[in-house]
């Protein structure tokens, strides 16, 4: 593994947050000044193939990066907002209904947060 790889590994890894690319060439710009975007898209895409990383894709927002441990979203409706919650595991109810085996889900649950509630409510 690359200095690079490692610390982006490291990143998201280690934050309480989903990661952006951009977010990640950030803070990896502060240890590394010369780094370029192109260098955290290239070993975020080697540390994806590697299965060390997830990737979170949410319709018309930027793809955020994320461990692999198996865990389930929250997305708010409104401001985006992305966070984890780790509900029953459905794999054997899901094989069960398929009547065979299957590769893996990826699970996001849609919501209004509370802060988007609280601000509606003010309106």
């Amino acid at each position: 593994m690359t200095k690079y790889e490692k610390e982006i590994f490291s990143m998201i890894n280690s934050s309480c947050g989903h990661l952006t690319a951009e977010e990640i060439f950030q803070k990896l710009k502060r240890k590394y000044p010369n780094v370029v975007l192109a260098t955290v898209y290239n070993n975020l895409r080697k540390l994806l193939e590697e299965e060390l990383i997830k990737k979170v894709s949410i319709e018309g927002m930027p793809d955020r990066y994320d461990r692999v441990n198996k865990h389930d979203h929250l997305v708010c409706k409104c401001c985006g907002r992305l966070s984890d919650i780790t509900l029953k595991d459905l794999t054997a109810s899901l094989s069960d209904q398929l009547d065979d085996d299957f590769l893996y889900y990826d699970l996001k649950v849609y919501y209004i947060c509370p802060e988007c509630k609280k601000q509606n409510k003010g309106e």
